[in-house]
């Protein structure tokens, strides 16, 4: 996907509005792994998964095909390392670029999955996680973010729906499905009573105020992929809708809630 995030006035959108993910989802998948020396965040973006895993591990490299991205993240943390890469690695590549064979505890893909070639990132992950026990956690959310029980969450998954449109039925389907549709090459976790199969017990909650929410919706590569075939997703007649449908005051914070779909598993000897 090498138009993924490429246009800087998308990805410093992205940066400042894309919700951050909770404390606890991170202690939970932190708490499976087998130590926490080194995690590895693939498709990082601006970073929001690996700030809070310099947290709870002693070292973290966060890697991502897009430059554009990588410039909103930060580079204050001496334990977190930023690396970008070609949108194609092999697993001499990832040994190189990221860690020596068996050396990472924990890789996550926080709402990137979909993007990025899983079979080859889950060979890649194989091939860099600790054995055994080593584990692997991707989660993403999709077009079911809460807001306000009524209007405006019709407002917003009505142009979330639109720009859909313009995202392959491959990619639609993996989000859709919570990545609950993958073939997921990994053994149950310990502690986990779904198994492998999706854990949907985490939410991402940011606050809010309706022009916030405009911003965070033109962020989508739908949307953008959108904008460059002519069409407007957001016009100002639904901004406007929008907006009224918010209340009498546009810059009152709500919270959004993203629920999220979370697959995690582990590597055998």
């Amino acid at each position: 996907m090498a138009d993924l995030y490429r246009d800087l006035n998308q990805t410093k959108l992205y940066a400042a509005t894309r919700p951050t993910y909770p404390p606890e989802l991170f202690r939970f998948i932190a708490s499976k792994a087998p130590g926490r020396r080194l995690a590895w965040d693939v498709g990082t973006g601006s970073g929001h998964a690996a700030v809070a895993l310099s947290e709870l591990f002693d070292s973290v490299v966060a890697t991502d095909s897009s430059p554009e991205q990588l410039s909103h993240a930060p580079s204050h943390l001496p334990n977190l390392r930023f690396v970008l890469t070609p949108i194609s690695l092999s697993i001499p590549d990832v040994h190189r670029l990221v860690a020596p064979l068996g050396s990472v505890d924990l890789v996550t893909v926080a709402t990137a999955l979909h993007w990025l070639d899983a079979p080859a990132l889950f060979a890649q992950a194989r091939a860099v996680l600790r054995r055994p026990g080593g584990v692997l956690a991707a989660w993403c959310y999709g077009l079911d973010s809460e807001i306000d029980g009524g209007r405006v969450d019709e407002i917003c998954r009505s142009v979330f729906t639109a720009a859909w449109g313009y995202i392959k039925k491959e990619v639609r389907e993996m989000v859709d499905e919570g990545y609950g549709g993958l073939e997921f090459p990994f053994e149950a976790v310990e502690g986990v009573e779904e198994g492998t199969a999706p854990v949907r017990r985490f939410a991402a909650v940011k606050e809010m105020r309706a022009e916030d929410v405009v911003d965070l919706m033109k962020t989508g590569t739908g949307y953008q992929r959108a904008r460059k075939a002519g069409v407007e997703l957001l016009p100002e007649e639904v901004v406007a809708e929008l907006k009224r449908a918010w209340g009498d005051d546009c810059e009152e914070l709500k919270k959004v809630k993203f629920p999220l779909s979370l697959r995690i598993g582990r590597v055998g000897v």
